[in-house]
C-alpha cells in the first residue's frame, strides 16, 4: 500500500509502498477514508513533538474509515463500522492498524473527512475549557490563534458554554471566520495592541493560547485577578517563559493541557468528552470548519498550509 513516510529528520517526507499491516491482538485495521492535520505533524517531521516515533514512520495522528479486519479480543466493534480513532501516527496512508480502545464510533449525520478532523481539534477546546479551566457562562474567554484548527473550536464551545468570546487572530478573513463560530470581540493580531484592546474590554477570565511568543505575554499581562490560561501549542515557534512571581500578583493560574496524555492515565476524560461533542454535532450545534479538504498527492501543499499559517479551521487529506 502506499503511505506517506518520515524516514530521517533531517529528509523531507515521501511516498513509500509498504506492506498492508495486519492487526494484532486487541487491534482493528482500518480502510482509511481521511486523515486529519495538525500543527503536531510539523513538529514530528523535525522530530521535536513530545511522542514523536522513531523513523521510519507513517505521518497522521487522526484518521476516519471503515474497519475491515479484527484482531483478537476486539469486544463492541464490527467489521463495516464507520470510527475516528486517533492513533498518533499513521493516518496518511491506504490502511492502518490501531488500538480498538481508540476507535470511536461515528454518528450517522458525520460524514468521514469531517470525522477526520474532529477528534483533536473539538476534544482538546472541550477537555481544555471544561475539564481544566472549568469555564462559567459569563466568564470572557479571549483566544488566540482563534482562526487555526484548535483555535476556531475553541471559540465555538466557549460560546455554547456562556462565555464571552474574544477572537484574536491574523487578518480580516481569519477574524470573519471567528465572527462566523460566535465569537463577541474581534481583535486583528497583526494591527492592534492585544493587551490594551483586552484591558479595553474588561480583561480576560479565561486565556486559551495555541500560539505562544508575544502573544501569550499581551494575554498574561490582559488578566482579570484568579484568571487561568491554558497554553495548548507554540504555533509561534516561541515558548514563553513564565515568571512565577507575575503569578501571585493576580493570583493567577496555568494549566498544562495535553489532549492525547488522557488517552494514557484517565481515558475516560477523552470518552466522556467526545460523547457531549458527538451529541453537539449531531443536535447542529457545532459546525465544524474545514478549511481545505485535499486528496493525497496533495499532502506536502496541506503541511505547508499549515506551516505557513494560511488555513483557517482543519485541512484534512482524502485517501
Amino acid at each position: 500500500m502506499r503511505a506517506y513516510q518520515v524516514t530521517g529528520f533531517d529528509t523531507e517526507p515521501a511516498f513509500a509502498d509498504i506492506a498492508v499491516p495486519e492487526p494484532g491482538a486487541g487491534e482493528i485495521r482500518l480502510k482509511i477514508a481521511a486523515c486529519g492535520l495538525n500543527f503536531a505533524d510539523l513538529l514530528m517531521i523535525k522530530g521535536t513533538y513530545q511522542a514523536t516515533p522513531e523513523p521510519p514512520f507513517t505521518l497522521g495522528m487522526e484518521v476516519a474509515g471503515t474497519i475491515d479486519a479484527l484482531g483478537d479480543g476486539v469486544d463492541g466493534l464490527e467489521i463495516g463500522d464507520r470510527v475516528a480513532v486517533f492513533g498518533g501516527c499513521g493516518g496518511l496512508a491506504e490502511y492502518g492498524v490501531f488500538d480498538a480502545k481508540r476507535a470511536a464510533k461515528l454518528p450517522d449525520g458525520m460524514d468521514l473527512p469531517t470525522a477526520a478532523g474532529f477528534q483533536i481539534a473539538y476534544g482538546t477546546s472541550h477537555v481544555a475549557l471544561d475539564h481544566r479551566a472549568r469555564l462559567q457562562p459569563g466568564e470572557t474567554l479571549l483566544v488566540l490563534g482563534a482562526a487555526g484548527g484548535v483555535g476556531l473550536t475553541a471559540v465555538e464551545i466557549g460560546k455554547l458554554m456562556g462565555a464571552t468570546v474574544i477572537a484574536c487572530a491574523r487578518g480580516a478573513d481569519k477574524l470573519e471566520a471567528a465572527k462566523a463560530a460566535g465569537a463577541d470581540h474581534l481583535i486583528d493580531a497583526k494591527t492592534q495592541d492585544i493587551r490594551a484592546e483586552v484591558k479595553a474590554l474588561g480583561g480576560a477570565d479565561v486565556v486559551y493560547d495555541p500560539v505562544g511568543g508575544e502573544q501569550f505575554e499581551a494575554a498574561f499581562r490582559a488578566c482579570k485577578p484568579e484568571a487561568r490560561l491554558l497554553p495548548i501549542g507554540f504555533a509561534s515557534g516561541d515558548v514563553p517563559q513564565i515568571k512565577s512571581n507575575h503569578l501571585l500578583v493576580k493570583n493567577l493560574t496555568v494549566l498544562g493541557v495535553y489532549w492525547g496524555g488522557y488517552l494514557e492515565f484517565r481515558p475516560e476524560v477523552v470518552t466522556e468528552s467526545l460523547d457531549q461533542l458527538f451529541a453537539w454535532h449531531e443536535a447542529g450545534t457545532l459546525r465544524p470548519h474545514l478549511s481545505h479538504v485535499l486528496p493525497i498527492d496533495e499532502v506536502a501543499e496541506g503541511l505547508a498550509l499549515l506551516r505557513e499559517r494560511r488555513s483557517t479551521g482543519k485541512v484534512v487529506i482524502t485517501l
